[in-house]
C-alpha cells in the first residue's frame, strides 16, 4: 500500500465514530397466555356470535339448533374444527360483514368481557410477568376479527390467533388457514417468533393453559402451568409435576 493510501486509511479509522455492538441478552423472557378459560370465567366464540347476532339480526337466534347439527357433525369427524367454526358464524351473523361493523360489536363485546368475564387473578399473573421483565403474547382459538379488542384491554399487543377471511373489507365465515388449537397452536406460535427474529433455543417460554389440547404446547415450553386445568389436564399435569394454579 502507498504511503498516502496508507496515511488515509489511518485518517478514516482515527475519524470514524466507534460502533459498539451490543449482543442480545439470552435467553429473551417470554410469557405466552391462552385466553378462553385461562383469563377468562368462559369461552368466547359463541358468546360473542350470539352477542353480536342480537346485535345485528335477532331472528338468527332461532338457528341455534344448526350449530348443534354442526357440533354432532364435528363430534362424529364429519367436519373439521375450522369448518365448524365457520358454519357457526354463517348462522349467527351471516354470509359477510363490514369491518365497521364488527370492529363496534367487538368494542362492545370486549368491554362487557373485561367488566365481567375476565379473571382478576389472570390480570394480576399478566402484570407479574411484566414486572419480572418479560414479554407477553395471548395465544388462542379465538378469531382474531374479535380478540384485537379483548387484547387492548389486557395491555397485550403480540396476539397470536385464528385468522379470518376477508374480501376487502367485508368479514366472511371461512378461517384463512388453520383454527389456532392443538398442534396447529404450537405452529403458529412458532412461526410467530421466527417472524420476529427468535428461535426457540433463544428463548425461555412459559406458558398458561387451561386444556388438554395444548398438550404440545406445554411440551415445547420451558414452564408449562395449568390454570383451571380440565380433568384431563390436571391428570396430565400431575403425572408431568407441571405447576397447577386456580385462579377462579
Amino acid at each position: 500500500m502507498a504511503k498516502a493510501e496508507r496515511l488515509e486509511a489511518e485518517i478514516i479509522r482515527e475519524t470514524a465514530p466507534a460502533i459498539h455492538l451490543v449482543p442480545r441478552a439470552y435467553p429473551v423472557p417470554i410469557s405466552i397466555f391462552d385466553l378462553d378459560r385461562t383469563l377468562t370465567r368462559h369461552g368466547t366464540y359463541t358468546p360473542f356470535l350470539l352477542f353480536a347476532a342480537w346485535r345485528i339480526a335477532p331472528w338468527r337466534i332461532v338457528l341455534l339448533p344448526g350449530m348443534l347439527f354442526g357440533m354432532i357433525a364435528y363430534k362424529c369427524r364429519l367436519i373439521r374444527r375450522c369448518q365448524l367454526k365457520a358454519l357457526q358464524q354463517f348462522l349467527l351473523i351471516g354470509r359477510s360483514l363490514p369491518r365497521h361493523q364488527i370492529d363496534t360489536i367487538a368494542e362492545a363485546f370486549a368491554a362487557q368481557l373485561h367488566r365481567r368475564g375476565i379473571l382478576k387473578k389472570g390480570l394480576a399473573r399478566i402484570a407479574q410477568e411484566r414486572a419480572e421483565g418479560r414479554r407477553v403474547i395471548l395465544a388462542t382459538a379465538a378469531n382474531a376479527y374479535y380478540l384485537t379488542a379483548i387484547a387492548d384491554r389486557l395491555g397485550i399487543t403480540d396476539v397470536i390467533a385464528t385468522r379470518s377471511t376477508w374480501r376487502g373489507d367485508m368479514l366472511h365465515p371461512a378461517i384463512d388457514g388453520e383454527n389456532c388449537y392443538g398442534k396447529a397452536k404450537l405452529d403458529m406460535a412458532e412461526a410467530f417468533l421466527e417472524a420476529e427474529g427468535l428461535g426457540r433455543a433463544d428463548l425461555h417460554l412459559r406458558f398458561f393453559s387451561d386444556h388438554v389440547s395444548d398438550r404440545p404446547t406445554f411440551e415445547w415450553v420451558d414452564e408449562p402451568i395449568a390454570v383451571n386445568p380440565s380433568p384431563k389436564l390436571a391428570s396430565l399435569a400431575h403425572r408431568k409435576g407441571w405447576e397447577v394454579l386456580d385462579w377462579k
